[in-house]
């Protein structure tokens, strides 16, 4: 059997709340996952060996890379908005859930699996400038309790949805292609059926919202007319005269680093001679489960914590005046017990160094410094540190927004 080249690696994300459509996940550079199945082994005093293996929920960490290009369609999805949105807020991740599913042919053409992440939640995510002649990144880290590779005749993971016209039941055609039984539960064959209804999105429950005939037909027991049902499911083929994944040769490949403009509190302290720029956002997530149920049933986010650090060489002390409130001032002293606190960091990222065509901005509000640093070594030049830390952002395609 052929290998899997990353080429032929095909990834999508499918957002769990609202009606926006599924995309392929551009300008990707790494997708990792890390599985960590959770069996506790049972012993007891008196007998040699082990009783059993106690299985909880699997935890699933799933790291994203990305090449900053521009485009505002990630974090949307993310955040299960619209991706015609042109601006997301970091409080707009609490609640958000996404399918990842990477569609996987051998190097001879041939179609073998699709790995899917179901109901993952954002946990992380960073922006890098690791130097002056870098390509800007993105990082995304999410977090969920699977990992299901489909193959065979169950290879391909196929999203459908519908529009209701109202109806107590009301049928669907489930059909192009035709579902492919459940290994796991004989006679079931769709793994998920949602109803979008308004701004609420319920999963329904098998059984009692939802029947199927194994023969195409889907029977919702109660819709109203301009519900949105969403189904998810495997089959032996994909839909015709589509494909998982769509080339994106209309966005910017990548952006570098000469294509930023970086500004402290406001665009009036344009920061010099930086070296790099590293943003971490960390979100304490509360994910709910409840005894009797190995679903998470709530999600939440407790904290955000966003971590800034910005590398210069020693030329200025603009970062400092700033922190100190005496930009522009011609300021004689800088006392860090006097540093201010509720900063703001802009970024701005253009098409390319010459800066006339806005692609994407991040703003971090509510920045305090917590830390300087100051490297002198033998033969070379003094460079400086400085980490801000604060809890919240968002991400704009507008740059009045800035």
């Amino acid at each position: 059997m052929a290998l899997v080249h990353t080429s032929h690696f095909q990834p999508r994300i499918f957002p769990l709340k609202g009606t926006q459509d599924p995309t392929e996940i551009d300008r990707l550079q790494d997708m990792r996952a890390d599985v960590t199945l959770n069996r506790t082994k049972i012993e007891e005093i008196g007998r040699e060996g082990v009783v059993d293996w106690r299985k909880g929920s699997p935890a699933v960490t799933l790291s994203l890379t990305q090449l900053e290009y521009g485009s505002i369609e990630l974090f949307a999805q993310l955040a299960n908005k619209a991706i015609t949105s042109n601006k997301v807020e970091n409080t707009e991740f609490k609640t958000s859930a996404v399918d990842i599913v990477g569609y996987k042919t051998d190097d001879d053409g041939n179609f073998l699996s699709s790995i899917w992440y179901p109901k993952f939640r954002l946990s992380g995510l960073g922006l890098n400038i690791g130097d002056p002649d870098a390509l800007v990144e993105r990082t995304f880290t999410l977090v969920g309790e699977d990992e299901i590779t489909l193959k065979n005749d169950n290879k391909y993971f196929i999203y459908k949805e519908f529009n209701a016209s109202g109806g107590s039941p009301e049928t669907f055609s489930v059909s192009d292609p035709t579902p492919s039984q459940d290994p796991d539960n004989s006679g079931q064959y769709l793994f998920r059926v949602v109803r979008v209804r308004g701004n609420t999105t319920t999963e329904l429950t098998h059984g009692t919202d939802w029947s199927y005939d194994g023969a195409g037909t889907l029977t919702v027991n109660t819709t109203n007319a301009g519900d949105v049902i969403k189904v998810y499911y495997s089959a032996s083929s994909y839909i015709s005269g589509q494909e998982p994944f769509v080339a994106n040769d209309s966005d910017l490949s990548g952006i570098l680093a000469n294509s930023a403009s970086i500004y402290l509190v406001d665009t009036s302290n344009y920061l010099y001679a930086l070296q790099s720029v590293s943003v971490d956002v960390t979100f304490d997530r509360f994910d709910v489960k409840e005894v009797g149920n190995e679903d998470v049933i709530a999600r939440g986010v407790r904290d955000t914590t966003v971590t800034v650090t910005l590398g210069r060489i020693l030329k200025q002390w603009t970062i400092e005046e700033v922190l100190r409130g005496v930009a522009g001032l011609d300021f004689g002293k800088i006392d860090i017990r006097k540093f201010q606190d509720e900063l703001a960091l802009i970024i701005k990222l253009y098409e390319n160094s010459d800066k006339s065509t806005f692609k994407i901005g991040y703003k971090f509000t509510g920045l305090a410094a917590t830390g300087l640093g100051t490297g002198v070594g033998l033969n070379d030049y003094v460079n400086r540190s400085a980490t801000l830390t604060g809890e919240s952002f968002f991400i704009t395609t507008d740059e009045n927004q800035l």
